[in-house]
């Protein structure tokens, strides 16, 4: 037998190997998620008053506790008009909980329970909502701050994002208090006021926690939903978020002599920010298959096609290929590394006057595993020896923790989404920012999911026009947290 033949067998060999490995690994892949929750006793749900709860929501969006990047437009009675407003709506949960308000306007919730051995869980839901787009308001099909029920569903700016979550969960607790329910472990809930723009309310709520010594068996927060049609199942999926982005804003500034645009120097500051700006934007972060988001694909991949499923079960010869096709969108590349995002400029006051300066925003959310040094260093790399100065906005939001996705905590979150929404649960990571992210001292399992079922073009809704919560969501919301929180409470 020549070399070539033998060459050739040897190939084949191999091939046949490779083929080998790939098919028992395909035969025998588990998700990684996929854990036991037989043991999880789940609270039968109480009835809903839905009517009742969707008018308790539109009443809350017509408070207008607007968050603005300058606090001074803020308007500070709104957010007193709320709290005034949660007081008389809920009684029976303001008789059994103990009521703290922090920061000016953050408020922390304690509901005792009868067993002070066990960890508390921690629930969250923010108070403030983002601004309406100047000039878009005759694009809302009723009134951004109306709070207007009708067409099955309340409309308005929050009604998601996330006094969404805040009302129903309010809905939940004040029916449990009604019906005489009383926790065997501590439930506390934390309402930041100002999640949209600064984060000051979680911290200082997280800081009077940490002082007292809390250590929460879980903390949840908003975040990932069950979507409807995800793009590797088409079918339902449950996503709750074990870990998010860090968050971390660079300012690029070219120093330049400025002067008369008719006389302009070889290189005007403008242009040397250009060419920073376009070197860090092309200098971007490695794409990886690991972390929550890989989690998340790996965990589906058992309800998907047998080509998905086979390229997960075998990363080690089909990452590249999984890669490649998460990817194709934004939302999919963000899942796999620090993402570059350039979002802001200035320069001169006037078009034919030279800036004595110009500086670029440069937005970065920062995946597991990177830090923000890795995204200072690849910055000073990526702008070399040009005349730039470079510094952080502010001190930036490392990413968090990835938090278990075997602990008791997940087990009863994803026996409970899993039951609710009858979709597969997966793990996920979060590309964009929560208060939840300044828990991280009280409590090394933090979740983000909220019970709402949308189709993936209904999430652009959220911070954008025509926000709104279908009457079904509300019941599924108020009907979540109350078997949450008489599951977990309840042992």
């Amino acid at each position: 037998m020549g070399w070539k033949s033998r060459t050739a067998l040897t190939a084949v060999g191999l091939m046949l190997a490779v083929g080998a490995v790939v098919a028992v690994r395909t035969a025998t892949f588990k998700a990684p998620a996929a854990v036991d929750t037989s043991s999880i006793h789940l609270a039968s749900a109480r009835p809903v008053d839905v009517a009742l709860a969707a008018q308790h929501l539109g009443e809350a969006v017509r408070f207008q506790t607007v968050s603005h990047q300058d606090a001074a437009e803020d308007q500070p009675g709104e957010w007193d008009k709320l709290h005034a407003w949660l007081q008389a709506t809920y009684p029976d949960a303001h008789r059994v909980m103990a009521r703290e308000v922090v920061a000016g306007h953050a408020l922390v919730y304690t509901w005792q329970g009868t067993d002070r051995s066990l960890a508390p869980i921690v629930l969250m839901a923010h108070q403030d909502v983002v601004p309406v787009t100047p000039g878009s308001e005759g694009a809302w099909t009723h009134p951004p701050f109306d709070g207007v029920v009708a067409d099955g569903a309340v409309w308005g700016r929050g009604s998601i994002d996330d006094k969404g979550s805040l009302v129903t969960l309010f809905e939940a607790l004040d029916g449990l208090a009604k019906a005489g329910f009383t926790p065997k472990r501590t439930v506390i809930v934390v309402s930041g006021h100002d999640e949209e723009v600064r984060g000051v309310g979680a911290r200082a709520a997280a800081a009077l926690l940490k002082s007292r010594g809390v250590k929460a068996q879980f903390v949840l927060d908003e975040g990932m939903v069950v979507v409807e049609d995800h793009p590797v199942t088409k079918k339902p999926v449950a996503l709750i978020a074990t870990a998010e982005k860090g968050y971390a804003t660079l300012t690029v500034t070219a120093p330049a002599v400025g002067g008369h645009s008719s006389a302009p120097p070889p290189q005007t500051g403008v242009a040397t920010l250009a060419k920073a700006v376009l070197a860090i934007n092309d200098n971007a972060f490695p794409m990886k298959f690991s972390g929550p988001g890989a989690d998340m694909l790996k965990s589906l991949a058992p309800h998907s096609s047998t080509t998905i499923k086979m390229a997960a079960a075998n990363t080690w010869l089909f990452s590249p290929l999984l890669i490649s096709q998460t990817a194709k969108t934004p939302a999919g590349a963000a899942m796999l590394h620090t993402t570059i995002a350039p979002t802001m400029l200035k320069g001169s006051p006037k078009e034919n006057v030279l800036p004595q300066d110009a500086t670029a925003w440069i937005n970065y959310r920062i995946a597991p595993g990177d830090t923000s040094a890795d995204v200072m260093a690849r910055a000073k790399s990526a702008v070399g020896d040009l005349p730039v100065k470079l510094a952080w906005v502010k001190a930036p939001d490392e990413p968090s923790k990835v938090a278990s996705t075997t602990s008791e905590g997940w087990k009863t979150l994803a026996a409970l989404a899993g039951d609710e929404s009858k979709a597969p649960v997966a793990p996920a990571l979060m590309t964009a920012a929560s208060d939840s992210r300044y828990m991280g001292p009280i409590a090394d399992d933090i979740y983000k999911f909220q019970p709402l079922q949308l189709a993936v073009k209904d999430t652009e809704m959220i911070h954008g026009t025509n926000e709104h919560m279908t009457l079904a969501n509300v019941e599924r919301m108020v009907r979540f947290y109350q078997r949450l929180v008489e599951t977990a409470a309840a042992k």
